[in-house]
């Protein structure tokens, strides 16, 4: 997806290379010595040992457990994994990369990270080799996902999968309660279907949200409330706004919501929890990522494959409200295996790979998201009948224009597309955390989090440095 520039006067390149310095230097310190990562042997010789840095999800894990077909294609690849929590993750990487490390080959970021590290020259431009790769076909990408993965019109990271968000609940239990999901939920009508479904007796939730702290946990879903609210981060002037009525009205029904029907312990649990509570019918609907269907809806691990409906992300005052991820792979340029992170990259996600899990694994396995083509192949046509339109609606649908009420400096919809968000982000989500957790209240979690805000604004208005 293409972002609006900046309109706003931006400090000067040095300056920000310096503010992006010290808010990395803490993480540097303690995320260089990986154990087992040392840097890649000089030289491309006979024999090529790659180290590939992934987040630990269930599709990663699926990768993992394919690798005999990988070796099969390239005997002189020896790949070894990395595999990190989200959270961990993201540090890790993002130290390594920006201060040339090297510990790693191969590198799963996001769309957040890719044109912001490609401007820097931290990752390689990878369009010359799959455009070099017979069948590779990156115009097959889904174009939002495609646009937001290139810099100046060449990829410097390519899907492994990518997601809007949406809403899945459980289609019997409507049914069985007598209760309809609308066919375009307002959060209002969200939540008092989760207070009627909610049964913590039977450790039973009427919703699953994340409320876990880091800017890609609970920032992630939150952040397109307080957009389809009205609120914004920061204003076209770059005025810290989440201090705003909209921000904390966003912020008062989520934290609400989740302490009256969302999940026990809820100020801990991530991506991954919902889906394990989800699968395992604890929770009536999950407001998350599109990308949760190849977990709920695979028979072998989930008790409610087959159950869900799926709904588009619940709004207040836009249209949509969805957000746009991608979970993809990019080679940091202190590489010495370019070539050999390249034949990796490209089996993991050419459309080969994605046949593969089907026939290995299962069609309900599929890395949603990414290529256009998965959803003509006709076994994936048949498992994804119920979510296949409603996850392309979303990823189409996905815009600041349709998503958010009033205009912004910045790209992104579940993020703020600025260097310094990851720190930003992930102190703001600790504030919200802890209203959820009832630690604090929700005004003081937000009064806290505008005066972070504010530190990062002043470098970014009209005569600031």
């Amino acid at each position: 997806m293409k972002f609006p520039h900046h309109n706003a006067r931006r400090r000067r390149p040095q300056d920000r290379k310096t503010r992006l310095g010290a808010l990395l230097a803490g993480a540097a310190a303690v995320t260089l010595a990986l154990s087992g990562c040392a840097p890649a042997a000089s030289g491309e010789g006979a024999k090529a040992d790659i180290v590939v840095a992934i987040v630990a999800n269930p599709q990663m894990k699926d990768a993992i457990s394919l690798q005999d077909d990988f070796k099969a294609k390239h005997p002189d690849v020896n790949v070894k994994f990395v595999t990190l929590p989200e959270n961990e993750a993201r540090a890790k990487i993002t130290a390594s990369v920006a201060t040339g490390g090297g510990e790693f080959d191969v590198v799963m970021i996001s769309n957040y990270e890719t044109q912001m590290w490609a401007k820097n020259g931290w990752i390689e431009d990878l369009q010359p080799m799959a455009d070099a790769t017979s069948g590779y076909d990156t115009a097959d990408f889904i174009p939002t996902i495609k646009d937001a993965l290139s810099y100046k019109g060449d990829m410097y990271s390519v899907p492994f999968y990518g997601e809007s968000s949406f809403l899945v609940y459980r289609e019997d239990l409507f049914k069985q309660a007598g209760l309809t999901m609308p066919a375009h939920p307002t959060w209002a009508e969200v939540s008092a279907l989760a207070q009627k479904l909610n049964d913590p007796s039977k450790d039973f939730a009427g919703i699953c949200l994340r409320g876990l702290a880091g800017w890609g946990e609970v920032m992630a879903p939150l952040d397109t409330v307080i957009n389809t609210y009205g609120g914004q981060w920061f204003d076209k002037d770059w005025k810290a706004r989440l201090d705003s009525p909209q921000v904390k009205s966003a912020v008062t029904d989520y934290v609400d919501l989740l302490q009256t029907a969302g999940q026990p312990g809820a100020a801990t649990s991530g991506y991954g929890d919902c889906i394990t509570r989800y699968s395992q019918g604890k929770a009536a609907m999950w407001y998350d990522a599109t990308a949760m269907v190849s977990s709920i809806e695979d028979p072998s691990s989930s008790l409610v494959a087959g159950k869900s409906g799926y709904a588009p992300a619940p709004v207040k005052d836009t249209k949509s409200a969805g957000w746009l991820y991608s979970w993809s792979l990019a080679v940091p340029t202190t590489t010495k295996h370019k070539a050999a992170a390249w034949d990796f990259i490209s089996w993991m996600t050419n459309k080969d790979y994605i046949k593969l899990v089907g026939n290995k694994i299962g069609w309900e396995r599929v890395p949603p998201g990414s290529r256009q083509s998965t959803y003509e192949i006709p076994e994936y046509a048949k498992v994804a009948q119920a979510y296949a339109k409603p996850t392309l609606d979303a990823m189409y649908s996905a815009t600041q224009e349709t998503s958010m009420v009033n205009p912004v400096p910045y790209p992104g919809l579940q993020f703020v597309g600025i260097p310094e968000f990851q720190d930003l982000g992930t102190r703001v989500s600790q504030q919200v955390s802890a209203a959820i957790a009832g630690q604090k209240s929700v005004e003081d979690a937000l009064k806290q989090a505008q005066l972070y805000a504010e530190s990062i604004a002043q470098s970014y208005q009209q005569g600031g440095k």
